[in-house]
């Protein structure tokens, strides 16, 4: 086990102990102004050393043969891999010669890195090898051109997750980073300039890959993914793991600190040194993105702070929980967690509404954080009621200073809890008096001394009867109101802004069907059009590409038919100001906020 902990917890068989006054009221330690700081926070300071400081001693093949185009920042990215193993107790072979995969060679090696290879580098006997490899358990980590290779080899076409299109002159652009808690994305921001060659790639791996990182395609020119662009992602693949960024075309991307820290934390992940979710993952809401906690009430003492889109518990014994919505059908909640040392928390579901966190305690059931001594309460338990597979839990889990995930999966009276995507623990609810399937959502802010932090707090649901829909306004830039002109409810009404009034026209409803709805009709493409500009406006529902609606983490509202956002005409916006479909930018006139 790496993460041993004694600390023992304090909500035991519905008593409230180890209470202490504290602020009930969350703070926000990230003043206006400083995104740029967060996103590059600390990232130059002893970058080339992790928490990889206790992995075992392992190594890693650096593979760079070309048959085609080469890079000159192969020999730049060669060196940078060479410090980081220096740095993190791994030790490089590199080589261009093929007669290294073999079976015998390639089993010394938690990973193969690919580095901007190019063409057909391994003939078939060599390519068995490495499949036999990969489905053996061990580690793939593709490189940037490491997708400019073996096209005519299906099984490396998935080990790679996509392959090369094109690209267009290198430049810079916004990195949208999706996933804070992967080891390769975790010191990031949430978004990333980088000046990079960006590819565009022959299919999308969203749905066979976990994507970690992706393009702003509005921020540069030449992207053609219609603006859903992974540009790093990793993936579970035929019994091994495959990671790949897009990364890594200059000389200069292998001396830039958070680029070498994106490459260490790859290849540690590949090598199986640390741990992570990366099943795909698509259909999600996100309940806090952290942007704010709209939506969260404080119950009891103690409050979270909230600094780098980050909820830090601090005091207690109190608990952060879900007022918005109540989950009342099968749902999945995933979460990202990381404790800081000996630290206590946990995740309660199935609770009614109310500011005082015994309702929890006495109605719900806490998912622990904290591993003590006690089976029902250690990490990966059902507090008080069912232990963790504690063989799978000791494997999944990371230590103190590193991130996990949680997936909460309720099915009826099931809950299933998966740790970094595997399964460690299920629980049938046979207690008529709770009920998993019916009730809120809460993180535990256990008392002093206890700091556990979260992000990318985000729920799906599914079959059984789901939660009722969400209606009221949804507000865009200079707070005006999203509004139907005139409150006419013909087909074709242009869509405008208005300073909110609480009238119907400004009443929207958000069923989840992906839809807005006002007046009976639904928030409408015109045409079911593409280019920038066109018509937004009311229209009959009829399920249609047109009228589909998905909220984004950085707050905007985009239209997957066309990969395009929900747009404030111009730039001053005042009381009639159109909205129309425009190229997702993230400007202040695509900022929604919804019911």
């Amino acid at each position: 086990m790496r993460n041993t902990l004694t600390k023992a917890g304090c909500w035991i068989a519905g008593a409230l102990l180890c209470a202490t006054a504290a602020p009930a009221v969350a703070a926000n330690a990230q003043a206006p102004g400083e995104p740029a700081r967060a996103a590059v926070r600390d990232v130059t300071a002893a970058v080339d050393t992790a928490a990889s400081a206790a992995d075992p001693a392992y190594k890693v093949l650096v593979f760079s043969k070309t048959a085609g185009f080469r890079h000159s920042s192969i020999a730049a990215g060669l060196s940078a891999l060479r410090e980081l193993g220096g740095a993190n107790n791994f030790t490089v072979d590199a080589t261009e010669d093929a007669q290294a995969f073999t079976t015998g060679n390639l089993a010394q090696y938690k990973a193969v890195v690919f580095l901007s290879t190019t063409g057909d580098v391994l003939n078939g006997t060599q390519q068995t090898a490495f499949e036999q490899y990969i489905k053996g358990g061990g580690g793939y980590a593709g490189i940037h051109a490491a997708a400019d290779t073996e096209y005519d080899w299906p099984f490396y076409a998935g080990l790679a997750g996509a392959l090369f299109h094109s690209h267009p002159h290198n430049q810079t652009a916004t990195v949208k980073v999706e996933d804070r808690a992967h080891d390769a994305t975790a010191h990031l921001g949430t978004t990333w300039q980088r000046f990079d060659e960006w590819y565009n790639y022959r299919t999308n791996p969203r749905t066979t890959a976990h994507v970690l990182a992706s393009l702003d395609e509005s921020s540069y020119s030449g992207g053609n993914m219609s603006g859903d662009h992974p540009i790093s992602w990793c993936k579970g693949y035929e019994g091994g793991r495959a990671f790949y960024t897009g990364g890594g075309h200059t000389d200069e991307s292998y001396a830039e600190p958070a680029f070498r820290r994106h490459l260490l934390g790859g290849i540690r992940w590949a090598a199986g040194m640390t741990e992570a979710d990366c099943r795909p993952e698509t259909g999600y809401t996100s309940l806090f993105d952290g942007s704010g906690t709209a939506g969260w009430k404080q119950a009891g003492p103690g409050s979270f702070t909230l600094a780098d889109s980050t909820l830090t518990s601090q005091g207690g014994l109190g608990m952060l929980w879900y007022s918005a919505k109540e989950y009342t059908g099968d749902y999945s909640l995933k979460l990202d967690w990381r404790m800081d040392g000996d630290d206590n928390s946990g995740i309660f579901l199935g609770f009614p509404a109310s500011d005082d966190p015994w309702s929890a305690v006495n109605n719900g059931y806490e998912i622990q954080i904290d591993a003590t001594d006690s089976a029902d309460r250690t990490t990966g338990a059902v507090y008080g009621y069912k232990s963790a597979d504690i063989a799978a839990r000791d494997a999944a889990l990371n230590p103190p200073g590193e991130w996990n995930t949680y997936e909460l999966r309720v099915t009826g009276e099931r809950l299933e809890i998966f740790l970094n995507g595997r399964k460690i623990n299920d629980f049938t609810n046979t207690d008529p008096v709770r009920s998993l399937r019916q009730g809120h959502i809460g993180i535990q802010n256990h008392g002093d001394g206890d700091q556990v932090s979260f992000r990318n707090v985000r729920v799906k649901t599914s079959g059984g009867t789901q939660p009722g829909p969400l209606a009221g306004e949804v507000k865009g830039v200079n707070g005006k109101c999203l509004d139907v002109a005139g409150g006419a409810t013909g087909d074709g009404t242009q869509v405008q802004l208005w300073t909110c009034n609480g009238n119907g026209a400004q009443k929207w409803t958000v069923p989840g069907d992906d839809t807005l709805r006002a007046l009976g009709k639904c928030l409408d493409v015109s045409g079911g059009g593409t280019a920038d500009g066109t018509k937004i406006q009311l229209w009959t529902c009829n399920g249609s590409g047109a009228q589909k609606w998905t909220p984004q983490p950085d707050r905007t509202v985009r239209n997957p038919q066309s990969g395009k956002c929900l747009d404030a005409e111009g730039g001053t916006w005042n009381d009639g100001t159109r909205v129309h479909l425009w190229s997702c930018h993230t400007g202040p006139n695509q900022k929604w906020t919804l019911p």
